[in-house]
């Protein structure tokens, strides 16, 4: 564990009873299950993106309780602001899987109608906003939408996922002063994995930590273990509690490490040694909660073995079902951008139904 970030469950599984936050059994069971969901999910999509059946992936390997963790913690009404890996986050709150896998795949079952790269996802009915992928233009996007829940008096608060490399960025600390000034009820959530893309921490920025980022703004500030599922629970309740309560944002470094790649599009044999990744699989999040729910007597062999092969099943059928669906209708371009279409644009959509690549289907009236 990083030196002064707080820990809840030790590395032999064992909780510390004076952090423990009290989470029901029950739930935590569901934690476990859904970061080794989140994790089936993403080996899955590797395979068949390098098999050329989808384009691209973000995955979450090795940072599913910063992710899950910090979902749970929520209430119903909060907002969650992605970056792109929070997936897990989505599906926590019920997403269903069919629908993120149509997006993977962009066919006529995708909720972005084919018009986004894959991982672009996003629902309203879920709270969840849309991906934004250049580098943290989504915080100052999640401190708008918290102090219009303010100025409304309504009792929300938003939560903002983003890397350590975003702290680097224009939007991060026009977020940052604005929510400080304005007591936005934001929590900022730093996943600091140790790289931004191939950049390490500590070449990308000379603070000796990101939390000590916030204290220009006067935003409380912590870090947490990002790889304990309690302690990212505890910390994200407390700053949703703050919120609440009328006591403005919460900076948040959840100190974690990405095991696999940035992306499927990312090599990081280039820029890191295996020596270090295979140092960090010692804290990976999921078998750490295993040990603590097996001391508790909630989970064992059997148990996992049934979990993992009712994932796998499950991912493979919603693939299988995704291939199965035809692509976008060519007239989705044209679609969710005007209340009412003008005339420029219906001429080029008829234009475009007229064209070569439409179907038979599409060019019918």
């Amino acid at each position: 564990m990083e030196q002064g970030a707080m820990q809840v469950i030790r590395d032999d599984g064992s909780l510390d009873p004076q952090l423990d936050p009290g989470v029901p059994i029950e739930q935590v069971v569901a934690l476990h299950k859904a970061m080794v969901r989140t994790r089936v999910i993403d080996h899955r999509l590797q395979t068949i993106q390098r098999q050329g059946r989808v384009a691209f992936h973000v995955g979450s390997l090795g940072e599913e309780a910063a992710i899950v963790g910090a979902a749970a913690a929520l209430r119903d009404q909060d907002w969650i602001v992605p970056c792109y890996r929070e997936v897990g986050a989505l599906l926590w709150r019920g997403y269903p899987l069919q629908r993120y896998i149509d997006h993977m795949y962009g066919n006529a079952g995708d909720p972005v109608r084919g018009r986004q790269m894959p991982e672009h996802t996003f629902s309203r009915a879920h709270r969840y906003l849309s991906v934004s992928a250049p580098i943290g233009t989504q915080i100052p996007h999640a401190v708008g939408l918290a102090m219009a829940a303010k100025l409304r008096g309504l009792d929300e608060c938003a939560a903002v996922f983003f890397g350590d490399g975003a702290t680097s960025s224009n939007g991060f600390h026009a977020a940052m002063n604005f929510a400080g000034v304005y007591q936005a009820p934001v929590l900022f959530l730093c996943r600091n994995n140790g790289y931004a893309i191939s950049l390490p921490a500590d070449r990308q920025t000379a603070a000796r930590t990101m939390a000590e980022k916030a204290v220009a703004y006067r935003v409380p500030a912590s870090r947490v273990d990002g790889n304990d599922v309690l302690a990212v629970w505890r910390a994200v309740r407390e700053g949703v509690r703050r919120a609440s309560e009328g006591g403005g944002p919460t900076f948040l470094e959840l100190m974690t490490y990405r095991l696999g790649g940035h992306s499927t599009s990312d090599d990081p044999r280039i820029y890191r040694s295996q020596e270090e990744v295979e140092k960090w699989k010692e804290a990976d999040p999921i078998p750490r909660l295993r040990r603590h729910l097996e001391q508790r007597g909630a989970w064992g062999h059997d148990l996992d073995t049934d979990w993992l092969a009712v994932c796998e099943a499950e991912v493979k059928e919603c693939v299988s079902r995704a291939e199965a669906k035809p692509p976008s209708a060519l007239a989705d371009l044209f679609t969710d951008v005007y209340a009412q279409q003008p005339w420029h644009l219906r001429e080029q959509q008829e234009r475009c139904l007229a064209g070569s690549r439409a179907t038979s289907e599409e060019t019918e009236p």
